[in-house]
């Protein structure tokens, strides 16, 4: 049987092949059922979902940040607009935010960083999320370490020292917290980096989908990178 990387004529697929393509299967797999998710979220308290979530509710939308922006889903509909203009967000980010809302519990941040493996099914997956989101950080950062910090703040990062190395804590939604962190490199070893996330995190979204957040992460943060000088 072909493995992963073999394709039907017998030739191989890049590693970054594999890792798109599983990325894009896992994203498309999140959009479908959004129709599901609407009517779910319809049935339940508004007042309620916003407690559990982190959010507000004023009656005719629940309003939250997502990354560094405020969203507001109006209410029964449920369609995800821009705070600033009012523009719909893209469908993946109404999914997202559905996704949250669907999920949140109310349960506290747990005060613990944990990798994708520890997350309920992540071991199956954790080599492909390492791809593109802790590999990704080493690729952009780890032969200039101090533009990390740079980038972190771009995008609103906190530093923390809680992890023994360079690392900052990200907030992508209201009760969601990732951890950027990176391993500088020396002649014996290479950079290492890992996007990690707050033990209470399955709490608030599913594991796709805490994948799609710390990929999302890893790239924003090497788009937001600095030239070398």
């Amino acid at each position: 049987m072909a493995g992963l990387i073999d394709q039907a004529d017998g030739t191989r697929r890049r590693p970054e092949e594999v890792i798109d393509r599983a990325r894009d299967a896992w994203q498309a797999s999140m959009l479908r059922p959004i129709d599901e998710l609407t009517g779910r979220l319809r049935a339940l308290d508004p007042a309620g979902i916003a407690r559990r979530a982190g959010a507000a509710f004023d009656g005719r939308s629940l309003e939250l940040s997502y990354w560094q922006s405020t969203v507001r889903l109006l209410w029964p509909e449920l369609t995800a607009v821009h705070g600033q203009d009012g523009k719909p967000c893209a469908t993946f980010d109404q999914a997202m935010l559905l996704y949250y809302l669907d999920a949140a519990d109310g349960a506290p941040l747990a005060g613990r960083w944990i990798g994708y493996r520890e997350l309920p099914d992540g071991g199956f997956y954790h080599q492909a999320y390492q791809g593109y989101s802790g590999d990704r950080l080493a690729r952009a950062f780890g032969d200039h370490p101090q533009a990390l910090q740079a980038a972190a703040e771009a995008l609103g990062g906190e530093a923390t020292d809680a992890l023994g190395t360079p690392a900052y804590v990200f907030k992508p939604l209201p009760r969601i917290r990732l951890a950027a962190v990176l391993w500088p490199g020396d002649e014996e070893f290479r950079a290492r980096g890992a996007v990690l996330f707050d033990a209470a995190s399955s709490h608030y979204m599913t594991t796709d989908g805490l994948a799609l957040l710390g990929g999302g992460l890893a790239g924003r943060l090497a788009r937001a990178a600095p030239p070398p000088t």
